[in-house]
């Protein structure tokens, strides 16, 4: 007996216990839509092949920019791979390899979105609350007529981009906040702030009843599975931490009020694409999580290129390259944005840099491509070869993995034989029939969701 003739008997047996015959013909379907694609279709690319991309990619940035070392993680179809060059240490010679930890800066703030949209599922907070109903330093102050949301995406009204040098405690912290005014209407200028992140952590870190720090690291992180992910790093993780490099000065970060919120997680290359991918798929993660991820995603305004995200920002896919890297690097540039009125439609490009003082790293995705990518580097380099790389590599990926940019999802889905999109709402004919069937080319896999009003979930997966 076959592989795909046991599938099909399978299901068989699940109609007869459940005692419903559209089961039946439902898997029927599904079996047709899989009998129709060749077993090489969309193969997975092999490590060596991956490496020989990724390499010619990387070696020639590596030289130009000096970059002691490099780690590079690729997600491409459900597969993760990891290659590591270089030192993690000039002086100590020591290889950069699959425990090294870098510094990853600013996509620290992704995680920060990710705990807030969390503690929104759990009924903590709401992102529209001020920051005063959880900071009562803060509670009537100019600053109080700002939203959380609009602290995360950096629209309080131009609060600065780094702490102000004299700031070295939280105390000082809050008798800044007191007398700072905004100098626009929260909600009309984007102005990239680390104390804006920081304070919106800091809320968040209030709601939950704990440090922030304590929040991250004994919750959120063990729920993505990332074990050597660190805002504290513990002494048996230091001899993994890398150096960077400020020209020949080996640094690490200052440890500095709003740090953690803003630029402090220390990490692997696996479990940063760990991460990736639980964003590019969450099924498997706690449901609590899972919507918090998908929250991330969620547009709120369009500036430029750009539209900002829950920590994350995105743009359309597949785009040039010469856009993508306009939109990163608006860093220090003031914009005023246009909210969203719907959501972006489409394949979307997903990404986030983040740089400290000797570190430079980058991460993107694209979900509908099933598509990541994360480059940790110990020394700065420029933002627009970064996103260059990783342009590239995907693009290259993507073409590797045999699939086409018409085909923008993994999964081909049916109801009663008629193509539908699962992540729709769906119509009342689409729902009279109880079941969408699909099947993954990719994966060779099939699978059948319960039809709701909501659209499609339970998904039930067999391999075929």
């Amino acid at each position: 007996m076959t592989r795909l003739s046991r599938f099909t008997a399978r299901l068989a047996r699940m109609a007869r216990m459940a005692r419903m015959a559209r089961i039946a013909q439902m898997a029927l379907l599904v079996v047709a839509v899989a009998t129709q694609w060749p077993a090489h279709a969309q193969p997975f690319p092999d490590a060596a092949s991956v490496r020989a991309v990724v390499e010619a990619a990387v070696r020639p940035v590596m030289a130009r920019h000096q970059l002691p070392g490099l780690a590079v993680g690729v997600a491409v179809n459900g597969r993760a791979f990891v290659f590591n060059y270089g030192v993690s240490s000039l002086q100590t010679k020591r290889p950069v390899d699959d425990q090294t930890l870098f510094e990853i800066g600013s996509i620290s703030k992704t995680f920060a979105a990710t705990l807030g949209a969390q503690a929104q599922v759990q009924g903590k907070l709401s992102l529209q609350d001020s920051p005063g109903r959880y900071l009562p330093a803060l509670r009537g102050r100019p600053i109080d007529q700002a939203t959380l949301l609009q602290l995360l995406t950096y629209t309080a009204g131009g609060l600065p981009l780094q702490v102000p040098e004299k700031i070295k405690s939280d105390a000082a912290m809050d008798q800044f906040l007191q007398r700072w005014t905004p100098a626009y209407t929260p909600g009309t200028r984007r102005q990239y702030s680390n104390v804006s992140i920081g304070v919106f952590g800091s809320a968040v870190a209030a709601a939950l009843g704990t440090r922030y720090a304590d929040a991250v690291q004994s919750d959120l992180l063990p729920k993505l599975g990332l074990h050597h992910t660190h805002i504290e790093v513990p002494a048996r993780a230091m001899p993994h931490y890398a150096w960077g490099y400020d020209g020949d000065k080996p640094v690490r970060f200052t440890p500095d009020v709003f740090d953690a919120q803003a630029y402090g997680i220390r990490t692997t290359a696996a479990d940063l694409l760990r991460y990736v991918q639980a964003n590019i798929d969450p099924r498997g993660l706690d449901p609590v999580l899972r919507q918090a991820l998908e929250a991330t995603h969620q547009g709120v305004y369009q500036t430029g290129p750009m539209t900002q995200s829950l920590g994350w920002e995105q743009y359309p896919w597949p785009m040039p390259l010469e856009p993508l890297q306009a939109g990163n690097a608006m860093g220090r540039v003031v914009s005023d944005v246009m909210p969203l009125k719907q959501a972006p439609s489409g394949p979307r490009w997903f990404n986030k840099t983040g740089s400290t003082r000797g570190f430079g790293a980058y991460a993107a995705f694209v979900p509908e491509r099933r598509l990541g990518i994360v480059l940790l580097a110990n020394r700065g380099w420029p933002i627009a070869d970064r996103v260059k790389v990783a342009y590239e590599l995907l693009q290259a990926l993507d073409g590797q993995s045999g699939s086409t940019a018409a085909a923008v999802t993994p999964w081909a889905h049916t109801v009663y034989g008629s193509p539908v999109n699962p992540n729709a709402a769906m119509s009342a004919a689409d729902r009279r029939y109880g079941l969408v069937a699909g099947f993954s080319p990719s994966s060779r896999a099939c699978r059948l969701g319960a039809t709701s009003s909501a659209g499609v979930g339970g998904w039930v997966s067999w391999k075929v």
